[in-house]
């Protein structure tokens, strides 16, 4: 049925569940995950924002910097919670990339051919103007999406 899982993070709480429910179906299934969380590419209004409010030198690479770091820390939790359950897995971070399109690459690059997510379960007006990562991955994707709520 399904030999390899992708499972997509940001770290938010809804997220973990959406990571622990696509951990214990890989489980079950006994195969292997790759684990990915993505960074968009930095705004020049939210640059220019915190270079005001840290006096920093370069915007763009503190920028980056803060984004690899948080990718990091949420990768190596989702990895931990993983091997705790015995799961094969590889995680990825896929920067300066709109979160949908990095999670439909990687799952295509990664061989994968099931993709596990969370989602708000937004509808209507708030869906419109929040967006939904999880529709446009649903909308986009070739292959299978679980998406979690």
């Amino acid at each position: 049925m399904y030999n390899k899982i992708l499972i997509a993070t940001d770290g938010s709480e809804l997220a973990t569940q959406g990571l622990s429910y696509g951990l214990e179906l890989a489980k079950a299934l006994n195969v292997p995950v790759t684990i990915v969380t993505t960074t968009e590419m930095w705004s020049f209004l939210e640059m220019v924002a915190e270079a005001n409010k840290r006096a920093a030198n370069n915007p763009i690479e503190n920028y980056e910097k803060v984004a690899a770091d948080a990718a990091e820390q949420i990768l190596a939790s989702a990895e931990a919670a993983a091997k705790k359950l015995g799961i094969s897995c590889e995680c990825v971070h896929v920067a300066d990339r709109h979160p949908a399109e990095g999670i439909i690459e990687t799952a295509a690059s990664k061989a994968c051919n099931l993709i596990v997510m969370a989602s708000h379960g937004r509808r209507g007006v708030k869906q419109v103007l929040l967006g939904s990562v999880a529709a446009e991955v649903l909308n986009n994707s070739k292959i299978p999406v679980l998406i979690v709520r």
